[in-house]
């Protein structure tokens, strides 16, 4: 490769970082990803995703509940690790409604996690952290 085309190619690189920086950070240094696509999800269940936050990685329970109660297609996206088991398990979960709320039944140990807020409502102490996420367009966007 001569040096001007490695140039180019570095000024590319460049460009389309920066590019990706502006349109994706927001001012307390998070920014949205897209996960996946509405194709991709599957009504009334979770997938799993992977999220770059400042923290590390970190693996993130999407849920996907089209037309519940009225409000048009919902999305809730909480940590995909269950405490009680220590497992990266929440997206296999079995979705619900306890008390009103949308839950998800842990598959091992069966706790349930309000999707909106991520508090389980067997234990008043244990709440898993949730993300914000939205449909732009047809994909699938979380804050990290």
């Amino acid at each position: 490769m001569t040096a001007t085309a490695l140039k180019k190619e570095m000024d590319m690189a460049d460009v389309q970082n920066s590019d990706a920086f502006e349109n994706h950070a927001s001012e307390d240094n998070t920014a949205w990803q897209k996960v996946c696509t509405k194709d991709d999800l599957v009504a009334f269940s979770g997938i799993a995703a992977w999220l770059e936050t400042a923290e590390g990685p970190a693996q993130v329970a999407i849920f996907y509940l089209p037309g519940l109660r009225g409000k048009g297609d919902e999305l809730y996206a909480l940590d995909h690790h269950d405490p009680f088991s220590n497992a990266n398990v929440i997206a296999r979960g079995i979705v619900g409604d306890l008390k009103g709320s949308a839950v998800v039944a842990s598959p091992i140990y069966k706790q349930h996690f309000r999707l909106e807020d991520g508090q389980c409502l067997e234990d008043e102490d244990v709440k898993l952290r949730t993300w914000k996420v939205e449909f732009k367009g047809d994909e699938v966007w979380v804050e990290g």
